[in-house]
């Protein structure tokens, strides 16, 4: 069978070839630096010495960062809840305040002259009241067995067809 691996690379290799003699002759660029192959690197050995050290210093700064967001959560926690019982207190106030001032009988001293009189409605002396009340039901009341001048053909007209 055929290698592949080694076609490939054999391809590759011409090309970046044919790439560096382009850039020599052609252009003022600075030549970039050959990217070590992927299958020579092994994936248990570290890259570099140097991310332990990074690591390490992502660490503590992610400490700090948490040890600050704790805090700041502390100090939102805490402005929410003066906030929260300042509202009640006001609330309350508020609530008595009404209650004291709803009842006339409490605010005596505040007024002199008051008057506890109930309004009155205009028809409130009239002998008959609501006589018309009844009227109308006795009229709806009889049956009409003509479909059209019936109740219900009536108001199917006027709510459908007008």
């Amino acid at each position: 069978g055929r290698d592949f691996r080694r076609d490939l690379e054999e391809r590759e290799r011409t090309v970046r070839e044919k790439r560096d003699r382009n850039r020599e002759s052609g252009s003022s660029k600075r030549p970039r630096l050959d990217q070590v192959p992927a299958a020579n690197l092994d994936a248990d050995d570290p890259v570099d010495d140097e991310d332990e050290d990074e690591s390490s210093d992502d660490e503590d700064d992610t400490a700090e960062l948490m040890a600050e967001l704790q805090k700041i959560k502390k100090e939102r926690a805490n402005e929410k809840a003066r906030l929260d019982a300042e509202k009640k207190v006001e609330e309350e106030r508020i609530r008595t305040e009404n209650i004291l001032k709803g009842n006339p009988l409490l605010n005596q001293q505040e007024k002199v002259v008051t008057d506890f009189k109930v309004k009155r409605r205009w028809d409130d002396d009239v002998v008959f009241k609501n006589c018309a009340k009844g009227e109308d039901d006795k009229k709806k009341s009889a049956f009409i067995n003509d479909t059209l001048r019936s109740e219900f053909h009536k108001k199917f007209m006027e709510k459908y067809i007008k």
